[in-house]
């Protein structure tokens, strides 16, 4: 026997996260398949963006700007370059760093990853500016959670822990 509530806090439907969480699976899905063509995961081609865009960059870096923990990335790390889209070596300043680049096999996937990127962009049915609209709204989420996370990523007032 389930009890129904009729608070509109506990409504699947009135979550954000749930929402997101909805949202970013359907456009994974989206991209699946298109990805698979190219060898790579969703994973694998968030890795792969980072170095497109900010070219050889240290293993803690690209983590930081995934926002993954190190010891996730490394297997991504690990299949990309048996793949043959990266390679790595030590960073000749600090040798405690690992340095990630592509290959030029990985730069060669970026044409064909920017048309999967513009189909899925296709398929979301919105215009460039709502699409910025919605983009930019994300981010400046996501830099609101961030900034009231304390330390450990603990949430530092109870509002915030309420359902959305």
């Amino acid at each position: 026997m389930s009890m129904q509530h009729d608070s509109p806090a506990l409504r699947l439907d009135d979550q954000l996260c749930f929402a997101l969480y909805a949202a970013t699976n359907a456009v994974t899905r989206a991209y699946r398949p298109l990805l698979q063509r190219l060898g790579l995961t969703y994973p694998q081609y968030l890795v792969m963006l980072v170095l497109w865009q900010d070219g050889e960059s240290p293993v803690g870096a690209i983590a930081a700007r995934l926002s993954l923990p190190h010891n996730a990335l490394v297997p991504m790390i690990d299949r990309l370059e048996g793949a043959g889209f990266v390679s790595r070596r030590r960073d000749d300043g600090d040798r405690r760093r690992t340095l990630v680049r592509l290959t030029d096999e990985g730069r060669r996937l970026e044409a064909d990853a920017a048309a999967a990127q513009a189909q899925v962009v296709c398929e979301t049915g919105l215009q460039p500016e709502a699409l910025s609209a919605l983009r930019d709204e994300l981010k400046a989420l996501l830099s609101r959670m961030n900034a009231a996370e304390g330390p450990a990523g603990l949430s530092t007032n109870y509002e915030r822990d309420q359902p959305q």
